[in-house]
């Protein structure tokens, strides 16, 4: 199978092998660290552990006064 590549054949074919691996590896390393994240975040939940930014928010000075809000 001639893709005429020239004398530089081995080199561009490697070439894009590395890349092949390196780009296969980076997505195998997103996928596994999603899984990792998802089971903590489903522990911190079953745990009762909420985000702070989910508390109201206490004014720190009186020129910082809290918007509250009616439902």
């Amino acid at each position: 199978m001639d893709l005429g590549l020239g004398p530089h054949a081995v080199f561009i074919v490697a070439s894009y092998a590395v890349t092949l691996v390196v780009v296969m590896a980076l997505i195998g390393s997103v996928w596994i660290d999603h899984g990792r994240q998802t089971r903590l975040l489903a522990d911190l939940e079953a745990r009762g552990v909420r985000r702070r930014s989910a508390e109201p928010r206490l004014p720190t000075s009186p020129a910082d006064p809290v918007k509250e809000t009616t439902a």
